[in-house]
């Protein structure tokens, strides 16, 4: 990952915002509503990129419709901090993870994944996650039904600076 060494301005993060809602937003488009020129458009959103701040591009897909509608969250515990990226790697190549976190707390990684069924989560774990060498024990939780799921991040929070009293 590169270091974001770039200073964000009113209109890199109204460009942010627009491309966040929908990232297919053709560039005079934006240009429209940031009221720059295409090309000075097109110049800042490929700093952004080279920069780091824009990671990529995605589509998101609805599960449901691919026959993945079982959501769960896997909290991951292992005996050895020494295999931490070892463990974190192998668990983020398994296809049906969506997520990795190095988390804080009894466990060590929290795990979002996507499977068919019940059935088919219940092999996951058994067959794939815990015979892992470092993986000591698993909690999962099912999640019955979700109100908002985004990758978006809030771009208009005020940030609150640290006293240093």
């Amino acid at each position: 990952m590169r270091t974001i060494d770039r200073t964000i301005d009113e209109t890199d993060l109204k460009i942010l915002e627009i491309l966040q809602g929908a990232a297919r937003t053709s560039n005079a488009e934006i240009a429209r509503q940031v009221g720059m020129a295409p090309s000075a458009v097109l110049e800042r959103i490929r700093k952004l990129e080279e920069s780091g701040i824009i990671r990529g591009y995605e589509t998101r897909v609805d599960p449901g419709a691919l026959g993945l509608p079982l959501l769960a969250f896997v909290f991951v515990r292992t005996n050895d901090s020494a295999h931490s990226r070892r463990t974190e790697e192998v668990l983020a190549g398994i296809p049906e993870v969506q997520e990795v976190h190095h988390i804080a707390g009894e466990d060590c990684f929290l795990v979002k994944v996507r499977t068919s069924t019940p059935q088919a989560l219940g092999r996951l774990l058994r067959e794939t996650i815990g015979p892992l060498e470092s993986v000591t024990a698993t909690r999962t939780t099912i999640v019955l039904e979700s109100q908002k799921e985004s990758g978006q991040i809030p771009l208009h929070i005020p940030v609150v600076e640290e006293s240093h009293a």
